[in-house]
């Protein structure tokens, strides 16, 4: 009676080509983000319907609320809420808007329009936005520059601008909102107040940057260790006989 034997150096092959395929895995960038359209937007396009997606990440909670900071040249006050998912409220900030609500089933994306008044005269625009679960788990799709145009980290939802049209201009401000009976504004306290903003979408990319970081690390070593202990099971048993 025969045995069927697998040669040594095919399942070498089998085990490097498995640990190979691992390490793809763990290269790849996040798929889930936040997306932004608007049908024909060009700089200083006025009355402009702009939509969202924000796909989700998690298996265990729904989606309850998306923060957004607004794009240089664009007020809060520009922006008004047209439709989203059903329960859900729009609500202005002093860097943008919240839309949020009931949460959103489990697995399924968030989709919600806004218009705004008028773009700017840009040739791009990046839509900051914090993504809140009801599990209280935020994604923070905040990322700028060259590391976000590569695909990597959490990029920033950005809308591509085309070049005005003839005779477009600026038009008048938009009005400014009724004051409240907060404290009277400083140079001093908006400066303070611009400055925490910041510090806020700062350390919440350097903690993402950090989680993904330590993620890849430990899932990495788990791989080597296991290409380590494959190698000692195949050394162990040495060449098969019929």
């Amino acid at each position: 009676m025969f045995r069927t034997t697998v040669p040594r150096a095919a399942r070498l092959s089998a085990f490097t080509v498995l640990i190979l395929a691992a390490s793809v895995a763990l290269a790849a960038p996040a798929a889930a983000h936040v997306e932004v359209e608007a049908s024909g937007a060009s700089a200083l396009a006025e009355n402009v319907t702009v939509d969202f997606t924000a796909e989700t990440e998690s298996d265990k909670a729904g989606i309850t609320k998306l923060e957004v900071i607004l794009p240089q040249g664009i007020a809060p006050a520009d922006v008004t809420y047209k439709n989203g998912p059903k329960g859900w409220k729009f609500a202005a900030t002093d860097r943008g808007y919240t839309v949020g609500g009931p949460a959103i089933a489990v697995g399924e994306d968030a989709t919600y329009a806004v218009t705004v008044r008028q773009l700017p005269d840009a040739e791009s625009l990046a839509f900051k936005t914090l993504q809140t679960y009801s599990d209280a788990r935020v994604d923070r799709w905040i990322e700028l520059g060259e590391h976000a145009e590569g695909g990597h980290g959490n990029s920033a939802p950005v809308l591509k601008l085309g070049p005005a049209e003839p005779g477009a201009k600026l038009v008048s401000p938009s009005p400014t909102a009724e004051p409240t009976s907060a404290a009277p504004s400083t140079p001093e306290a908006d400066e303070a107040a611009g400055s925490a903003s910041s510090k806020d979408v700062d350390t919440a990319s350097e903690e993402g940057s950090s989680s993904n970081t330590i993620l890849i690390v430990a899932l990495v070593a788990a791989a080597v260790a296991l290409a380590g202990g494959g190698l000692w099971w195949f050394k162990r048993r040495g060449p098969s006989t019929g």
